[in-house]
């Protein structure tokens, strides 16, 4: 026995209530325009700009250890990624760090940089060690003295390099620099490193950068909808083409408005999910649009509501199965996914529900007011009196 979401031949009136699904669109529509007017959106790293660090681990990467050593920083919007590359050392663990913009700052400072730096050295359990360099380079005069803060010399042959306990903070420069200048010695330079993590590079992202993320993403999504609007024009006729793209500009703005609504945080994924939701909401329109367009050649003679009703329930089954199927995964992503995929996970299942709701209520509905010819040799003297047949 085949699984069946809608039973076959069912017969619903997608149009006895036109006017209330049509202002329930308008009504969301209004709200997210309002809210994102007033509030804006909760922009991510990549539109409004921040710190990019490089990570290479010998151990693992943890992105829930990496995380929470982060938290307690308290540096805002804090993005962790681990990285798989072919390319890489395959005994190095390869993760991306963002951190956005701080309030006031062009980038973040070298000072929170090397607070990141503890706090991730911490979390891996790795030793800190410092590379001290005296202008005297009697380096042994300070020895005894770094020693007392537990920094133990290596066996590398370095007098100048020493290894402190892990737990140790960045607040040992200040006591090395006050050593040094206890004893008369002039401090060149103190660098630090971890035994088990490195940084590689530390990448900043300004305001005038992340602004033309911010158009270059906007054009992405109307050059979307506008090819659309050409490809569905070409394909059928203008007034299927209008419906279309309503649709996807019904659903691109609720989307948003959902995301200004919640203050999700809105970065360069969120955008991939839209240009997927417009890909997906096409789709499911242009299934219904064909079967539109073969029923109004088998049904010349039964009015355009109709002819809408019937093809909009001879796909239903497929629509719902279609939709059904994706959510399931949608969901089990939005669960067991992970904080980094979530807000794109959460804007495709918005995007897979509002979606399917326009392709029947919204492109079917100003296909019908805008009314379609059934003899393409001469012009509809019906068409734009579609509803006529509906309220009557």
């Amino acid at each position: 026995m085949r699984l069946k979401l809608v039973k076959q031949g069912t017969n619903f009136d997608f149009f006895s209530r036109w006017k209330i699904w049509l202002g329930i669109s308008a009504l969301m529509m209004v709200v997210g325009f309002a809210s994102f007017a007033i509030q804006g959106l909760n922009f991510g790293i990549d539109f409004r700009g921040g710190t990019t660090v490089r990570t290479e681990s010998t151990q693992p990467v943890d992105i829930g250890v990496y995380r929470d050593a982060m938290a307690v920083l308290e540096l805002g919007d804090i993005s962790i990624t681990e990285v798989f590359d072919p390319t890489f050392d395959a005994d190095q663990n390869v993760a991306m760090i963002r951190i956005q913009a701080q309030e006031g700052q062009e980038a973040v400072t070298p000072e929170t940089i090397r607070e990141v730096q503890h706090a991730l050295g911490n979390a891996t359990g790795s030793k800190l060690i410092a590379d001290i360099a005296l202008a005297s380079g009697e380096i042994t005069l300070l020895s005894d003295r770094v020693a007392q803060f537990g920094g133990i010399p290596t066996d590398d042959g370095l007098a100048s390099t020493f290894v402190f306990p892990n737990g140790q903070t960045f607040e040992i420069l200040s006591q090395i620099s006050d050593a040094a200048n206890g004893n008369g010695l002039v401090l060149e330079r103190v660098a630090f490193s971890y035994d088990n993590i490195s940084f590689p590079s530390v990448e900043s992202v300004g305001p005038k950068v992340s602004g033309e993320l911010i158009q270059t993403a906007a054009i992405a999504v109307i050059l979307a909808i506008g090819a659309v609007l050409i490809y569905i024009w070409l394909r059928f006729e203008w007034q299927f083409a209008l419906g279309a793209v309503a649709a996807l500009v019904h659903d691109v703005i609720l989307t948003i408005g959902v995301f200004s609504e919640l203050q999700i945080k809105f970065d360069l994924a969120i955008i991939a999910a839209l240009l997927t939701i417009v890909g997906y909401s096409l789709n499911d329109t242009v299934v219904v649009f064909d079967r539109v367009r073969e029923n109004l050649r088998k049904y010349k003679k039964k009015p355009l509501n109709e002819v809408l009703n019937i093809s909009i329930n001879e796909t239903l089954s497929r629509t719902v199965m279609t939709s059904v199927t994706t959510l399931l995964a949608l969901i089990s992503l939005y669960v067991l996914g992970g904080d980094v995929i979530r807000g794109f996970v959460f804007a495709m299942i918005w995007g897979v529900i509002v979606g399917t709701y326009s392709s029947v209520f919204v492109a079917s509905t100003i296909l019908l007011w805008l009314g379609v010819k059934r003899d393409w040799s001469k012009p509809d003297a019906n068409a734009g009196n579609q509803f006529a047949n509906v309220d009557a």
